[in-house]
């Protein structure tokens, strides 16, 4: 008895340190990963400084950014990597080099992604601004643990005001369970604060994605060969370079003209659009035809196939919710992996879901930068300094950590939240979960047509070629029978 009493225990101890060993290697590929983004967007010369102290402050923060960064892109891949993984226990039940890959696994890298995710977002960020920002008490010797005294006193009374903010708050929502949990911080408090962080997170998902979801698609033709429709792309080349040509003699001869020096910067401006023109059409006419007339339009149909897909699947979450009370997102203790799919068409919709949910990710983060809200903060390469560093950290942080609820809310998957991730206090809220998913699929829905109408629209202008109208003629005036008329002089 106490020997098969010894062998679970070492069965144990194997699987924990198993556990561990697997996560450590995969956190620390995020982590090389993270700090290779970060290094590419960073401002060098924010390193590279004669002041010894301000670049030992800014390497910390910097690693302290790399680690949340690292934990943002593990919480987008805790919803594919589960999904997966029940898959391949699926595909291979009795395979002996896949008994590592568990519900003990997963459900431990869940734990930590949550707890990592809050402790990046409430302590590391704050300290790591605090501490960019500080610069010793007044009369204090001046060093590097000045500033970490400095940024520790802001960081406590942050958290002071903080907590004294989500005391009133659960006072006026619940008053009698708020005096009876006064002293319990940890059981009541920090998940009221968790339960508020991630309903701001979904929001703001709810907010950029159906955006981001439109903004996809001119994102995507801007990478990609354009066909166009009766366009003499060598024509057109010509054109444009006898255009730079000009302007390139008219900036040259800048010196002997008061007026272009006068009008120098715009000139300058104007020239570059020209050159980035002139390098457009080159690439439009070295690209083969298979790549000009078939890559766009297969890219733009598979944007559209992906999105459509995703309004079906909403709006077949919300007559599930007003029919069957399973389809509420709930938290699990155990995931059971392995026993049944999560898709009812099984690994082929395994397979949509994972790549339905990165592109969801994918498309909030472009709508994200693409709102005017925060478009200030879309980095650049060399250019970024670290305020805004940590201020995308956090950004990227709140959205990705929110990715798994937000994507479980809106029935694109049936794998149930593990950990804390399912103990939210406003999942069990019908009303909540219910007009959410409309208001996705109407704004996503509307999104969808607004862009496809105008891209429509905008494409046969250019291919007509009444872009080149004058301003004072507008072209919702212009006749049917002429639009057919020049349509048809092109093709002879």
């Amino acid at each position: 008895m106490e020997t098969e009493d010894v062998s679970v225990r070492e069965q144990l101890f194997h699987n924990r340190v198993r556990e561990t060993i697997i996560c450590v290697l995969l956190f620390t590929c995020l982590y090389i990963l993270s700090y290779l983004i970060l290094t590419h967007f960073k401002k060098t010369a924010e390193f590279v400084t004669d002041d010894i102290e301000d670049a030992t402050v800014n390497k910390i923060a910097l690693w302290l950014c790399t680690f949340t960064l690292s934990v943002a892109v593990c919480a987008v891949l805790l919803l594919p990597i589960s999904i997966l993984s029940n898959e391949v226990l699926l595909t291979f039940p009795q395979s002996y080099y896949m008994q590592w890959l568990n519900g003990s696994l997963i459900h431990g890298l869940w734990n930590l992604v949550f707890l990592f995710s809050n402790l990046s977002l409430f302590f590391l960020m704050p300290f790591a601004y605090f501490f960019t920002e500080s610069e010793g008490f007044a009369g204090s010797k001046k060093g590097v643990m000045a500033r970490v005294y400095e940024a520790f006193v802001l960081l406590l009374l942050l958290a002071l005001l903080v907590l004294g903010i989500v005391w009133v708050a659960s006072a006026l929502l619940h008053d009698n369970i708020a005096r009876k949990s006064l002293y319990d911080l940890w059981e009541y408090y920090l998940p009221y604060l968790y339960s508020g962080i991630s309903l701001v997170g979904v929001l703001l998902l709810l907010l950029c994605t159906p955006f981001g979801l439109s903004r996809m698609f001119s994102v995507t033709g801007s990478l990609l060969v354009k066909p166009r429709l009766l366009e003499d792309v060598d024509e057109t080349l010509n054109c444009t370079t006898f255009e730079e040509d000009s302007l390139s003699r008219k900036l040259n001869c800048g010196s002997t003209s008061c007026w272009v020096k006068l009008n120098m910067d715009a000139m300058k401006k104007e020239h570059q659009t020209v050159r980035g023109k002139r390098i457009a059409l080159e690439m439009r006419r070295r690209a083969s035809p298979w790549q000009r007339n078939l890559g766009y339009p297969l890219a733009m149909l598979g944007l559209l196939a992906l999105t459509v897909m995703c309004v079906l699947m909403v709006c077949f979450n919300v007559l599930e919710l007003l029919l069957y009370e399973t389809a509420m997102p709930r938290g699990m203790e155990d995931p059971h992996l392995g026993r049944a799919s999560f898709s009812m068409f099984g690994s082929l919709g395994a397979a949509v879901q994972v790549v339905l949910i990165l592109y969801l990710m994918v498309s909030s983060v472009v709508g994200f930068y693409s709102s005017p809200l925060f478009i200030s903060l879309l980095p650049r390469a060399q250019d970024t300094n670290l305020t805004q560093i940590i201020a995308n950290c956090v950004s990227l942080l709140i959205l990705s950590s929110a990715l798994p609820v937000f994507s479980r809310t809106l029935g694109i998957t049936r794998f149930d939240l593990l950990g804390d991730f399912g103990r939210y206090n406003w999942l069990g809220n019908f009303y909540i979960v219910f007009l959410y998913n409309m208001m996705f699929a109407g704004l996503t829905s509307a999104s969808l047509i607004k862009t496809v109408t105008w891209a429509v629209q905008r494409e046969l202008i250019r291919a007509f070629g009444l872009h080149r109208l004058p301003s004072t003629v507008s072209r919702s005036t212009v006749p049917f029978r002429l639009l057919l008329a020049s349509g048809l002089s092109k093709i002879q």
